[in-house]
């Protein structure tokens, strides 16, 4: 569900008069964090919940498929109140930083309570940029991934072993290497289909949705990592807060609104 107008405004105040104007993104205009890249740190939580359900144990026991649109999966409880976009890229460090030290693993809790689903739009437009296609072998074998019900923890264990930006280290091999870390998810049939780029539509159709969520200024795509949480996308001049998980965690708070 979308916010309604007042709480999408209140929202917008308490991001700009809390978080100063880092600019933190791998996008058109922005090169890393603007404190120098080091992580953001700080202690967060899920915030109370009014769902019933029990927690899922696990990463492995969520809820994931692709979105009628081809383009983007989605992961969580499908009724969950909260939906999250997510635009991210493979290679992108300040990615890395939201997923591993930043507010990556608040969500990654409210997603195992039940509190939210975030949809995943994974871009490879760091390829061109910096030379090689490990994005586009990233994106496609996480695709692969979501075949064998293991997109998010194959997701995870990418970002905890990311290689350096400039190093176009996704090879074939690599994934294949970091997949054995996922329990049941080399088989033949993955990997397969990570040496063919079986899934090279969806990495086509991923980038392409990315490049339309852009800002309108002229640029393809607006940046990463950049979120949308219940139709409302975090300004980049305050995306600061994807990277304090404290910050980040109050602000998904008031984004819930009400207990239901």
């Amino acid at each position: 569900m979308r916010m309604k107008r007042a709480h999408r405004r209140l929202t917008a105040v308490v991001v700009s008069g809390l978080l100063g104007a880092a600019v933190v993104s791998c996008g058109p205009g922005h090169q890393g964090a603007a404190d120098g890249g080091e992580p953001r740190q700080g202690s967060g939580g899920a915030g109370s919940t009014s769902r019933t359900e029990a927690a899922y144990p696990g990463l492995a026991d969520v809820p994931e498929k692709v979105e009628p649109d081809g383009s983007t999966v989605l992961v969580g409880d499908p009724g969950a109140r909260m939906t999250v976009r997510l635009y991210e890229d493979p290679r992108c460090p300040v990615c890395k930083e939201f997923e591993t030290s930043g507010g990556g693993p608040v969500l990654t809790e409210w997603v195992l309570r039940h509190k939210a689903k975030v949809e995943y739009t994974m871009a490879s437009f760091l390829d061109p940029r910096l030379g090689g296609d490990g994005s586009k072998k990233a994106v496609n074998a996480l695709r692969a991934a979501l075949e064998r019900g293991k997109f998010a923890e194959y997701h995870a264990v990418l970002y905890q072993n990311q290689p350096a930006e400039e190093v176009d280290g996704f090879t074939d091999a690599r994934l294949l290497q970091l997949a054995g870390k996922v329990k049941g998810l080399r088989s033949p049939s993955f990997d397969a289909a990570v040496r063919s780029m079986k899934y090279r539509g969806f990495v086509n159709s991923a980038e392409s949705a990315y490049a339309a969520a852009g800002h309108g200024d002229g640029h393809a795509g607006p940046g990463t990592p950049t979120a949308v949480v219940n139709g409302y996308q975090i300004p980049v001049e305050s995306n600061g807060l994807l990277f304090d998980p404290g910050v980040f965690g109050k602000f998904l708070t008031l984004a819930d609104g009400p207990s239901a």
